[in-house]
């Protein structure tokens, strides 16, 4: 029962990393796409994503690699879940406004 109960933490633990990951992405894009400094947005994310997400992975689930398993497991869950409250519509306007001149 114990051994359920770790699992099941492992599981819960890698959907949260996933969508602290996937989500924070998400967030980047959405705001570095307009931003006039993208580089800058998408270089500081990935290094705060990683900052959580590897140590959640390497302390929390390192014990054992069925507990690694889980929340790998959790982990791709997450990304489904994210895709699928993220996605695009057929409406190109909604992402970015039309420029009103040419570059």
């Amino acid at each position: 029962m114990n051994e359920l109960l770790f699992l099941t933490f492992a599981l819960v633990t890698g959907i949260l990393l996933g969508v602290i990951f996937f989500g924070g992405l998400w967030w980047t894009v959405r705001k570095g796409i307009l931003s006039k400094h993208p580089a800058l947005w998408f270089f500081g994310s990935i290094l705060l994503r990683l900052g959580i997400v590897l140590p959640g992975f390497y302390f929390i689930l390192g014990n054992s690699w069925q507990s690694l398993l889980m929340g790998l497991l959790g982990f791709i869950i997450a990304r489904l879940i994210v895709m699928w409250l993220t996605r695009v519509t057929n409406q190109p306007e909604q992402l970015m406004p039309e420029a009103g001149h040419a570059p």
